[in-house]
């Protein structure tokens, strides 16, 4: 899949410097789902509203589980239009994962999209 360059966006400065700032090891943030090149990544100990972090080359996107809207950063149009699709299918098991998460568990992988 190769992105929109008219879809491509990035996320702001700020943005950037804080994500930049929050590089956590692989242990604090376990890898819940890959599909078209999409990672999706919960952190351990992470700040609330209940969200995931989906990962497309260079760009990420932090995703509010609840309402599915976008906290920070960007993702190309049509990656964030396969992230939102795959949320929306997953939410339930977001929430359950968020819930380890908050309490230190392993995460449970989710199904990508096909």
């Amino acid at each position: 899949m190769c992105p929109d360059p008219g879809g491509l966006r990035r996320a702001d400065a700020a943005s950037d410097a804080a994500l930049a700032e929050g590089v956590k090891s692989k242990e604090e943030m376990p890898e819940v789902a890959r599909f078209f090149g999409i990672v999706v990544r919960m952190y351990f100990a992470d700040h609330s509203p209940a969200h995931f972090h989906a990962e497309y080359g260079e760009h990420e996107a932090l995703v509010e589980i609840e309402t599915l809207s976008v906290l920070r950063g960007d993702l190309p149009r049509r990656a964030m239009a396969l992230v939102l699709e795959w949320a929306a299918l997953h939410r339930q098991e977001l929430r359950a994962d968020w819930e380890r998460a908050r309490g230190g568990a392993p995460l449970e992988p989710i199904a990508p999209l096909d």
